[in-house]
């Protein structure tokens, strides 16, 4: 499986890849760690015309400590039993992409499973404000200059929140489930009543304005993807954030 990106892959973005199986054979984790080695050194080799995809593996089981490859049934184990809840927000952009598809049918059983848990929304609430504070950290900007994919207002705060709300309201609404991307979960939500209508469509419409600011500035080879500050309205943004997530 991977996620692609939510639906909106973009020019440069890498390739987030998970390799599962589903194979009783005592070999079969050797077997298919040698197959995802391959496929990952063919997608993210340099040749003389470039390379197809950046690929990270840290989303697998474990991350990098963890094996190369994933029985589905320790798929399943890890995400009920172990997994912390960035995983689980991995999880509402992750989708299978190739291979058989009886074990990408088993994914998506998994999948739906975990996102449609009950959660405690305020325990939720600080670990998903922790791991922002961690990207934030991660990510410090120095410059002048808004980065529209790093800091607040921009493009990872409404992704977190929209993961935030598929995580809190799955169970009561599973529609949320569906892999239709960040815009239309936005929409869903607003019809839910989940968040005010009128924010939603603000929010929404600047993130769309965010993707092709940035699709435009990595085709000319700009990254960080950093504008000024005072080039879009990202008001937005913080009071859809301060609804949703300043509720500790």
């Amino acid at each position: 499986m991977a996620n692609w990106g939510g639906r909106e892959l973009g020019y440069a973005s890498d390739l987030d890849l998970v390799f599962l199986y589903d194979d009783e054979h005592p070999d079969a984790g050797e077997i298919y760690a040698r197959l995802a080695q391959r496929i990952n050194t063919m997608l993210s080799s340099y040749t003389s015309s470039g390379r197809l995809y950046e690929v990270d593996l840290r989303l697998r089981p474990n991350g990098e400590s963890g094996l190369l490859v994933s029985s589905i049934t320790a798929f399943e184990e890890y995400q009920l039993q172990h997994a912390w809840v960035w995983e689980h927000q991995a999880l509402t952009r992750a989708r299978f992409c190739a291979g058989n598809e009886a074990v990408g049918a088993q994914f998506e059983r998994v999948r739906i499973e975990i996102l449609r848990r009950p959660r405690d929304i305020s325990a939720l609430r600080r670990e998903v404000i922790e791991m922002r504070q961690k990207m934030h950290d991660g990510h410090p900007n120095k410059t002048e200059l808004f980065d529209i994919k790093q800091d607040s207002g921009g493009m990872v705060d409404i992704e977190f929140m929209v993961q935030f709300m598929v995580l809190a309201h799955s169970s009561t609404h599973p529609e949320l489930t569906a892999n239709s991307g960040n815009l239309a979960l936005l929409e869903a939500a607003a019809k839910l009543k989940l968040i005010d209508g009128k924010v939603g469509n603000q929010v929404r419409e600047l993130y769309r304005e965010l993707r092709r600011i940035q699709h435009q500035m990595r085709l000319n080879n700009q990254t960080p993807c950093r504008i000024e500050r005072d080039r879009l309205d990202t008001a937005p943004v913080s009071l859809l954030w301060n609804s949703l997530l300043e509720k500790i």
